[in-house]
């Protein structure tokens, strides 16, 4: 069987090589010890900060995992980063609170939030009823988180998951009482939303990235490493093509990637 050579494919398959070489490179940098760069991302950076004013002033945060079932991959990056949260909140001493739409992300988040206060040696600290189901309708869920967020004066407000047509109402409560909120979403219809009424929104792979940023472990944090590498290489090529472009020699691009 004779196998032919697919030539137009070939930089994808090049592109895949160097990303594979970038990977390989920085995680074993960052096993080494070496303390990888990455750049700041102000929703990321802010989450220490507001965990600090719910401290300071004495009042609860509320962290929504979102409104999907265990299966969205936005639904795990959200608990890898309530993890995170649930940690820092614990060292502070500081009461959150995590109601829940699907009984599924219930009883994992739950476990998440038990694990975190064990991690840092408080598994006292660990409130049962702090992580609770509410119920599976969706605007029945919003107006009880809505009225959590009246009744408890909550500080800080997260949004990170999956969310739909409640966004807004949610958001908008929080930003009437005071709270600061930061979220994050790959839901781009309801990105206007969040950006409009949150402090800081983390947009789709920034909300990925987050929980590399925030665990510190080294494998994630060699992936966006690498990631970010292969933009610059790919921004770099761009800008070569419409300089190319305008001196008349996009005949090299045609050869370079057929």
């Amino acid at each position: 069987m004779e196998i032919g050579l697919d030539i137009p494919k070939l930089p994808v398959f090049f592109a895949i090589i160097i990303y594979i070489f970038f990977l390989l490179y920085y995680i074993s940098k960052a096993r080494k010890g070496i303390k990888l760069f990455l750049r700041k991302i102000p929703g990321i950076e802010a989450v220490d900060e507001a965990i600090g004013r719910a401290t300071e002033m004495g009042r609860p945060i509320l962290y929504i995992p979102g409104l999907s079932t265990i299966s969205d991959v936005a639904t795990i990056a959200s608990l890898n980063i309530l993890a995170r949260v649930a940690r820092k909140a614990g060292e502070y001493e500081t009461d959150i609170i995590v109601p829940n739409r699907n009984p599924v992300v219930y009883t994992v988040a739950k476990e998440v939030v038990k694990q975190a206060y064990t991690a840092i040696g408080r598994p006292d600290l660990f409130k049962d009823d702090s992580v609770f189901y509410v119920t599976d309708s969706q605007f029945g869920y919003t107006a009880a988180v809505c009225g959590i967020m009246v009744r408890e004066k909550t500080a800080t407000n997260f949004f990170m998951g999956m969310f739909w047509a409640e966004s807004l109402l949610l958001a908008e409560t929080g930003a009437a009482t005071g709270a600061i909120q930061i979220a994050g979403t790959d839901a781009i219809t309801q990105l206007p939303f969040f950006i409009t009424a949150c402090d800081y929104t983390l947009i789709g792979e920034e909300f990925y990235a987050a929980s590399a940023y925030l665990s510190g472990e080294p494998v994630l944090v060699s992936t966006i490493r690498a990631q970010d590498a292969m933009k610059l290489i790919i921004a770099v090529l761009i800008l070569l093509g419409g300089f190319l472009g305008l001196i008349g020699k996009a005949g090299i691009l045609n050869f370079l990637f057929p």
